[in-house]
């Protein structure tokens, strides 16, 4: 008499309901603060630059949603209208980084030999030198001025890109069906355009998400420092360095503006890691 096996088919597994959560959140947050930037005028009526010298430091209230500043100007509003410059900021400096750290990673692993040394070796240098004190230089170089901060986050970010992209291409190139293709008369060019980019997208796009994040943060540190946009343009972190003199009667100049970096940050690391699940071979 032969035992018989008995096979219990596995239940699917479920994502945890608050993952979802989290990721709806971050989608959430992503898409206003991308419309804050693209309309602000449809999320407020009032100026972001003229105030009503009456209503200084009146707090959080259905007039002033988050309080008003020193001179009677929204906050709220400033906050709606700073987006754009914190924003084109991150997004031009990443951009940098995507662009020139990719060429450089492409160019290492295919190329090979001694101009990938050289490439390499100029990766470990920028790797070498925080992008915030890169950022400083550039900034105490050319003036203040996001744009100044994107450049200089935008050449720290180069790094991480190019290491990536090689890393990747390093990968995918000795897959089967790349050699393949090859020795089916495929040209190095044709490998790249139909193999190679094609499937490094993802991990490109989740590191892209990540240095979003982090470039954000520290354009807002730099702007707090007092290097981001002049007075009396609104910025994320200008907003924060004109409320720290006023924590003691004013919490909401500072706590609003932070809580904005914060949950942005936040959204675009949860989006960074949705894009590495979804896109994981």
């Amino acid at each position: 008499m032969t035992d018989t096996e008995i096979v219990v088919p596995l239940a699917p597994v479920r994502r945890p309901a608050r993952q979802d959560l989290s990721l709806i959140a971050a989608f959430a947050i992503f898409a206003v603060v991308l419309l804050w930037a693209l309309v602000p005028g449809l999320f407020t009526s009032h100026n972001p630059v003229v105030g009503v010298p009456a209503d200084a430091f009146s707090p959080p209230s259905a007039a002033h949603w988050f309080g008003t500043d020193r001179i009677g100007r929204d906050s709220y509003t400033r906050l709606v209208y700073g987006t754009r410059a914190t924003l084109v900021g991150a997004f031009a400096a990443v951009l940098l980084g995507l662009v020139a750290g990719s060429v450089l990673g492409v160019v290492a692993a295919v190329v090979r030999g001694p101009v990938e040394a050289i490439i390499m070796r100029l990766v470990d240098v920028l790797f070498a030198v925080p992008g915030f004190l890169l950022a400083l230089v550039l900034v105490a170089a050319l003036g203040p001025g996001t744009l100044h901060i994107a450049l200089g986050v935008g050449i720290a970010a180069i790094a991480p890109f190019a290491r990536l992209v090689r890393a990747e291409a390093l990968r995918i190139t000795q897959l089967e069906y790349v050699q393949a293709a090859r020795l089916s008369g495929t040209r190095e060019p044709g490998v790249l355009v139909r193999h190679v980019l094609p499937n490094s997208i993802g991990p490109v796009l989740a590191l892209v998400a990540v240095e979003l994040g982090s470039t954000i943060l520290a354009i807002a540190a730099l702007g707090f420092l007092g290097f981001g946009a002049p007075p009396p343009a609104p910025e994320w972190g200008t907003l924060l360095s004109e409320g720290r003199n006023y924590l003691g009667n004013a919490w909401w100049l500072t706590t609003f503006p932070g809580l904005a970096v914060m949950a942005v940050v936040l959204a675009f690391a949860r989006l960074s890691h949705w894009i590495r699940s979804a896109t994981r071979l």
